[in-house]
């Protein structure tokens, strides 16, 4: 096509992907070098590429090596906003023939700038991780939210960082005046825990309900005092405790419309640390992509001003508080190394024996890969929950419930 004085080559998003930015070759004839055979001066690419942490950083380095190895200018737009699961993060970018960066737009906004292609090269500026990151879950629960017709949201905050962190995303989102936050104690739930939940909600402006589910607890148990008789408590009990949260958050969602946000990171569930029609009900998983070491990252970006989530909540050992003296690393492996497990399991789809291999504890490495496999329909019944990895559970991973696991 001409315009404005040259003749443009168009291609479509993952047109201009090659390798080695891509394992392998997508077409076997490269659309680019079509386009230039006949004519194209100026390459144009429009696209819709869902964000993922690191994703711009390698954006740039293939389409600058893209532009100079052609010797054509190309500009890169692409799409801005969420839809569903994923994010699109903008980004667009400008270079010359040199592979010069010319124009970059804002990330996560949308922006319209007029560009020469004989203009001088910028040195192109990005944002930390974490700071990507919160703009991504941000304008994902935002674009969320609206399209799907509300105007505010709920969700339990128990004190800890999880709860916290959403929250903080939420009020960014959708305005504190539309953020719900319940705290629902048990006699498990400790007075630190109630107080950081109330503290957060305070720093954040965001309305606050404490509604104790401890008589919900005991007429519950009260109804298999017969059929329990003699047994232990356990994991049922347990259990019973998010499930009536759950339903408590439910009818503040269906009361007032609010979109009920699920808490959960990405290590809970993929171990299946959570409370399927529990922790796990809700209208979207905000941080169900994002691994607990990243969590810690994010709360403390989060605080680099001031104070916003309670030091204790960032401290204090994560517990489901839903037992005495309960503690998550009483069930799981440290996060730190549980994560550097996930990501070879999960993300670069290793097997157990390679990770192992890698120089990883044998009995550790196994029980998360088998932990993972035995959760797969826990994660099919998840709520929606926003892409910012490379490989998300559901959308972009997604295995068969029925099957042998044979390593």
């Amino acid at each position: 096509m001409r315009l404005a004085g040259f003749n443009c080559g168009l291609t479509i998003c993952e047109d201009v992907w090659v390798v080695p930015f891509l394992p392998r070759r997508l077409y076997p004839q490269e659309p680019l070098q079509s386009l230039m055979v006949r004519g194209a001066e100026v390459i144009l690419n429009i696209s819709a590429s869902p964000f993922n942490v690191g994703k711009p950083r390698q954006r740039l380095e293939m389409l600058s090596k893209l532009a100079a190895d052609n010797g054509r200018p190309l500009v890169y737009c692409n799409a801005v906003g969420g839809n569903d699961q994923l994010v699109f993060d903008g980004n667009s970018l400008v270079f010359d023939s040199l592979g010069r960066c010319l124009a970059q737009l804002p990330a996560f906004q949308q922006c319209v700038r007029v560009v020469d292609l004989e203009g001088c090269g910028i040195e192109p500026v990005y944002q930390s991780e974490p700071e990507e990151l919160f703009a991504a879950l941000t304008l994902g629960l935002r674009d969320y939210a609206g399209k799907c017709g509300f105007k505010s949201v709920v969700l339990g905050l128990s004190g800890g960082i999880d709860s916290a962190v959403t929250a903080v995303i939420a009020a960014e989102a959708m305005g504190a005046q539309a953020v719900h936050g319940v705290t629902m104690p048990t006699q498990f739930s400790s007075g630190g825990s109630v107080e950081d939940s109330r503290l957060l909600a305070d720093n954040l402006g965001i309305h606050f309900y404490s509604i104790p589910i401890q008589q919900s607890f005991e007429a519950f148990k009260l109804q298999f005092r017969e059929l329990f008789a003699g047994l232990p408590e356990d994991t049922t009990e347990e259990n019973m405790q998010p499930r009536l949260r759950a339903m408590t958050l439910m009818a503040l969602s269906n009361k007032f419309n609010h979109l009920l946000l699920t808490t959960g990171n990405k290590s809970e569930l993929a171990v299946g640390y959570c409370t399927i029609y529990g922790d796990m009900a809700g209208g979207l998983a905000v941080i169900s992509d994002v691994p607990k070491t990243k969590i810690y990252e994010l709360a403390h970006w989060i605080n680099r001003d001031r104070e916003v989530i309670p030091a204790d909540t960032i401290t204090k050992p994560p517990s489901a508080e839903l037992k005495p003296d309960q503690r998550d690393q009483d069930t799981l492996p440290p996060y730190e190394l549980l994560d550097q497990i996930l990501q070879l399991y999960v993300e670069e789809a290793m097997t157990a024996r390679d990770i192992i291999a890698r120089g990883f504890d044998e009995k550790i490495a196994r029980w998360v890969a088998r932990r993972v496999d035995l959760n797969e329909w826990k994660r099919e019944q998840a709520a929606p929950g926003l892409k910012v990895t490379g490989k998300a559970f559901g959308l972009g991973r997604r295995m068969p419930l029925a099957q042998r696991f044979v390593d």
